[in-house]
């Protein structure tokens, strides 16, 4: 039995509690409260100072495999479909050991940013192993894109095969899903034939102006990006829906979807969301950075709509700390809640990867915490945390580790 105090705890499911602690005993929270209540279990008492202790983050949506583009790729001012076709263009650019390396730095920032999981993006899986040996619990999306009708046999095929091979022998906590890349940039047919196997498991969804032209038009930039790619001649009769309501259609939303981003979106589609039981992960900094829009976060909580925060990649980002995210989306909207931003970064996530052991601070979830420390009393520990001055790192049983950049 050990003891964790700290100036204040942040259970995310109760209200903080000041000069709080937490009892854990083989990894798991067994009783939390003020230091010196009297129902306290006995146990050696490690202070951790004034800080906020709260659950370990969870960034529900990144692709830990583009780490490499890390500043490679305009930050600022960019438009989206530019950028994607800069993302592509630097496929074989760049080494095996290139690629593993940055993987490697992405994973300990993470770790010692006090993130604890994570849903993963991937294409090809090779970094697998590199997660497998982290202390990150994860769900890997396995993405298949195929825009292609004639493709999408084979696609989901190919998917199906690498999940069987590769998914065998997976440790607890890992997991692997297979996962749709875009209503604009794969087949109505795929999206059918993922739909009626239970899927897809995570979108991107109502990311981009772009994508929506396209499904409501068949004009804007994406036809022309298609067109390079290969795929012009390939029939697509424009819907003259949102990307949501084509979705719906599709029988594409369900409760276990990610669905990422969500920034195209109005009152019928946030409706709609909700009833699916569809998880939004907001995606804030990546979507300023590519010009996208901002998703209505305020609104789509109105809604219903289940919400959990995302970094996308290093090549949109400067960091995959989701608490970045938070402080962004906090000061977009100003009448947002504090509680439920930092819902977003802790339980949301894990509700939305299917974690119910993480995300919150309470009796049998497991010990994963997040601390950020503080140099003198905090106040208000939500509104210390969404300042943009406070710092999480990782609590281990030598002490807390916070990732420096």
């Amino acid at each position: 039995m050990e003891l964790l105090r700290s100036g204040w705890l942040l259970p995310i499911t109760a209200p903080p509690i000041r000069d709080g602690c937490v009892a854990i005993e083989g990894k798991r929270v067994v009783w939390l409260g003020r230091h010196g209540d009297p129902d306290a279990p006995a146990g050696p008492v490690r202070d951790l100072g004034p800080g906020v202790l709260l659950p370990g983050l969870v960034n529900a949506h990144c692709h830990l495999e583009l780490s490499h583009l890390a500043g490679k790729l305009p930050l600022a001012g960019g438009s989206f479909v530019p950028w994607v076709e800069s993302v592509v263009a630097s496929r074989g650019q760049h080494t095996n050991v290139e690629i593993a390396s940055a993987v490697d730095a992405a994973i300990t920032a993470l770790e010692a940013s006090g993130t604890v999981a994570l849903g993963d993006v991937s294409n090809t899986l090779a970094h697998l192993e590199r997660l497998s040996g982290s202390s990150l619990s994860a769900v890997v999306f396995l993405e298949l894109l195929a825009w292609d009708p004639a493709m999408a046999q084979a696609t989901l095929a190919w998917g199906e095969g690498l999940l069987r091979e590769r998914g065998t022998a997976l440790r607890p906590g890992l997991e692997l899903r297979l996962a749709a890349h875009a209503p604009h940039s794969v087949s109505p047919e795929l999206l059918r034939l993922l739909a009626a196997r239970g899927g897809p498991a995570a979108i991107h969804l109502a990311e981009s102006p772009a994508e929506a032209q396209f499904l409501a038009e068949g004009t804007g930039a994406w036809p022309g990006f298609l067109a390079s790619r290969g795929l012009g001649q390939v029939s697509f009769a424009p819907v003259r829906q949102t990307p949501v309501r084509y979705a719906h259609g599709l029988g594409v939303l369900h409760p276990r979807l990610v669905a990422a981003h969500g920034v195209q979106v109005d009152a019928v589609d946030r409706a709609l969301l909700r009833e699916r039981g569809v998880h939004v992960v907001l995606c804030p900094r990546s979507n300023a950075t590519l010009g996208v829009g901002r998703a209505a976060a305020p609104a789509l909580r109105a809604a219903g709509v289940k919400l959990a925060l995302g970094s996308d990649s290093l090549a949109s980002v400067d960091s995959l700390d989701v608490l970045d995210d938070a402080v962004l989306l906090r000061r977009q909207f100003p009448d947002l809640e504090p509680a439920a931003i930092l819902r977003m970064a802790t339980l949301g996530g894990a509700e939305a990867l299917g974690f119910p052991e993480l995300g919150a601070i309470a009796p049998g979830r497991r010990a994963a915490f997040a601390y950020a420390p503080a140099t003198s009393a905090v106040r208000d520990p939500e509104a210390f945390l969404l300042s943009g001055e406070a710092r999480l790192g990782r609590v281990t049983a030598e002490g807390v580790t916070v990732e420096q950049r």
